[in-house]
């Protein structure tokens, strides 16, 4: 990586979401929020689903997975944000960086892929329930657990290997709030268009394939669903338009950063905010407001505390 006439980065400029106090001071305001209420939100979702014996199903299983997963990707960018809003100088060490890349992609990707398990579980209990019991027994849910983790590892230690490869020997400042493929390539002292093609192989095209998998997969669960008369229609209605919701909220904003060559556009900026900051706390949320079952035990476990 070292150059004879060259300096090597050690650290990063970043130049944050916008320059205007203003709108810090809106943003600042709103990231806050969402951690004091959302945040909660989530880990009660988690610890609801562990602690009610009524909850013990696969789709709930996986959905206490996402709200872990959730809230453990809303830690990688939105703190240090916040830290930075308040600072003079926003700097991240090369180090650093890459372990916030890496862990962007490996939850993101393990995230992408539970999403993926999560429509396979509606299609064997929606299309062909009298073997979901058989096919989705625990040890297949862990096995699709372990598998969604070993997916996003392997998603991201490729993108990371192909970072380390690159020279990085000035300029060090990064136009965003936080350490991304896109920008941090942009500054390699090297011609980067192979390694472009291939990050855009291997997140784009992934994101794009699971897109529009996951579309698919839905549309035939909701014309089986329709084609029915079972008592559960409405149910699984909700559930799967539900899904498909989150999927809108993760992949569309994916498949704008990472399936294009790395050129910067104006909305870049607030598309990554939404897709890094607000839609991981919003996942879990939509998916209770809309199931009434997780709801009733989230009541009754919160008035078990309360008399006590």
């Amino acid at each position: 990586m070292e150059n004879d006439n060259s300096t090597v980065v050690k650290e990063f400029i970043l130049l944050g979401l916008t320059q205007s106090r203003g709108i810090q001071l809106l943003v600042f305001v709103l990231i806050l929020t969402f951690y004091l209420t959302i945040l909660p939100g989530n880990f009660l979702i988690i610890l609801t689903i562990r602690s009610d014996p009524g909850l013990t199903a696969p789709l709930y299983f996986f959905w206490g997975n996402l709200a872990f997963l959730d809230a453990s990707y809303s830690f990688i960018v939105a703190p240090r944000m916040l830290v930075d809003f308040v600072s003079e100088k926003k700097i991240i060490s090369y180090r650093g960086c890459i372990t916030q890349l890496f862990f962007l992609h490996f939850l993101g990707g393990g995230e992408g892929l539970l999403l993926v398990v999560m429509a396979f579980d509606r299609y064997i209990a929606i299309c062909r329930p009298l073997h979901y019991s058989t096919v989705m027994n625990p040890r297949v849910c862990y096995a699709l657990l372990l598998a969604l983790w070993l997916g996003g590892f392997i998603h991201s230690i490729i993108q990371v290997a192909l970072i380390l490869r690159l020279p990085f020997c000035g300029p060090n400042q990064l136009d965003n709030f936080f350490c991304d493929v896109p920008q941090v390539i942009k500054l390699a002292c090297t011609d980067t268009f192979v390694v472009e093609l291939l990050m855009v192989f291997n997140s784009g095209l992934m994101t794009l394939l699971c897109f529009l998998g996951l579309l698919s997969s839905y549309a035939i669960i909701l014309c089986h669903v329709r084609g029915s008369a079972s008592e559960g229609k409405t149910k699984a209605l909700s559930t799967c338009s539900t899904h498909v919701i989150i999927i809108l909220l993760m992949f569309g904003p994916a498949i704008f950063i990472y399936t294009r060559p790395f050129r910067a556009l104006p909305a870049d900026k607030v598309v990554s905010f939404f897709h890094t900051v607000i839609f991981p706390l919003m996942n879990p949320v939509i998916y209770t407001l809309r199931n009434q079952e997780v709801k009733t035990s989230m009541r009754r476990l919160l008035s078990r505390h309360v008399v006590c």
